[in-house]
């Protein structure tokens, strides 16, 4: 029992002594716990919507301000057309369009039955379905609230005494609403990044730990030349596993690929100089790989659950979402989705592409600077 106790207290002592592991142990779930449970939420707030009203009617007006006093809505406008929605929809500016039909008001006074439409960004399937769900409440609710007013007068109505709304839907990219559709792209990202982060960090570190890193200071080689054979082989390695990825996601998953899958390598590349150059940077404050791994499943888990990968970042909140535009995972995520998902070319996402090359260039250039400060 002595003995046992003796082991114990070393054990805690070395803990104690290694600074990076006590960081680790003891800040890292604090600080996930803090952010994911305030920011990570399934729940659908706020979802910005386009009102086509073709009948301009009060009752129209009334259905409007009815989707927008949900806490699950937010009208953002009133389109002219419904090809002015649907082109906002495709830039993005509206997850859903709400579209009153003419004659609205007049139907529901004479048969007590009228369609309205609700069209869909159903890239994230299951987002979708829950906006369509909230929608269909909100809407059988409206007409039962206003049946006084909608109901068609006793003798003349040839349909039901109690108005129905009928809800006619319409989805985007994903119209079957397939969630795996939405997931399989941004797993492909969680995979590449991993690939080139924790590798990189974990071998660079396997250098130190084995005492070949000093002996090849010693040598003619350059920093730069040791870096790039380190990075190089990781890069080509990532590059692999994407294109092995996506034949999955295609043949398995059924992940319909309508852009061009050359444009998602170009992009890849670019992308992995960014996650390289993180991993780079772990392995010059990691001593040990068991302390490059945590710190990467760290940084990693963190970008994951900010980058819109399983909750919508619309749904965040403010600050959470700020903060993800931070993680260069967030915006190769959304160039995945748009390629695969909804064929976007390069003009279509070109502004994440720069933000990418932006990340690429100061995450590397930072990860080169430190890392020679601490080779040297």
């Amino acid at each position: 029992m002595r003995t046992l106790r003796f082991l114990l207290v070393k054990e805690f002592l070395q803990i104690r002594r290694d600074r990076i592991m006590s960081v680790q142990i003891l800040l890292m779930p604090l600080v996930q716990l803090a952010l994911l449970a305030n920011a990570a939420t399934f729940e659908l707030k706020e979802t910005p919507v386009l009102v086509v009203d073709a009948d301009r009617s009060a009752t129209s007006r009334r259905l409007a301000r009815a989707v927008d006093a949900s806490e699950h809505f937010a009208v953002r406008d009133v389109a002219p057309s419904i090809d002015h929605a649907n082109e906002a929809l495709l830039l993005g500016r509206a997850a859903m369009i709400l579209h009153v039909p003419p004659d609205f008001e007049r139907d529901l006074a004479r048969t007590g039955s009228a369609p309205v439409q609700l069209v869909l960004d159903a890239e994230d399937g299951a987002a979708a379905g829950l906006a369509r769900a909230w929608a269909r409440s909100i809407i059988n609710r409206f007409a039962a609230e206003n049946a006084a007013t909608l109901r068609p007068p006793t003798g003349l109505a040839t349909g039901p005494r109690a108005p129905t709304i009928e809800l006619r839907t319409r989805g985007w990219y994903n119209p079957s609403l397939e969630y795996s559709h939405y997931m399989v792209p941004g797993i492909l990202v969680q995979l590449v990044t991993l690939i080139g982060m924790l590798l990189t960090a974990m071998n660079i570190v396997r250098e130190k730990e084995i005492g070949t890193l000093e002996q090849l200071n010693a040598t003619p080689i350059t920093r730069g030349q040791f870096v790039a054979a380190k990075l190089i082989p990781f890069w080509i390695i990532a590059m692999i596993e994407l294109a092995l990825g996506l034949a999955l996601a295609r043949h398995a998953f059924g992940v319909p690929m309508e852009g061009s899958v050359l444009l998602i390598f170009a992009i890849a590349a670019v992308y992995l100089v960014a996650a390289l150059g993180l991993g780079l940077w772990i392995s010059t404050v990691a001593e040990t790989q068991q302390q490059a791994m945590f710190v990467t499943f760290f940084v990693v888990m963190i970008f994951l659950l900010m980058s819109g990968l399983f909750t919508p970042i619309r749904s965040m909140p403010a600050w959470a979402q700020w903060l993800a535009q931070l993680s260069p995972l967030t915006h190769f995520i959304r160039i995945m989705r748009a390629i695969l998902l909804e064929g976007a070319g390069f003009a279509a996402i070109k502004a994440q592409f720069f933000v990418l090359v932006g990340f690429a260039t100061v995450i590397f250039g930072l990860a080169i600077r430190q890392y020679s400060k601490t080779s040297a």
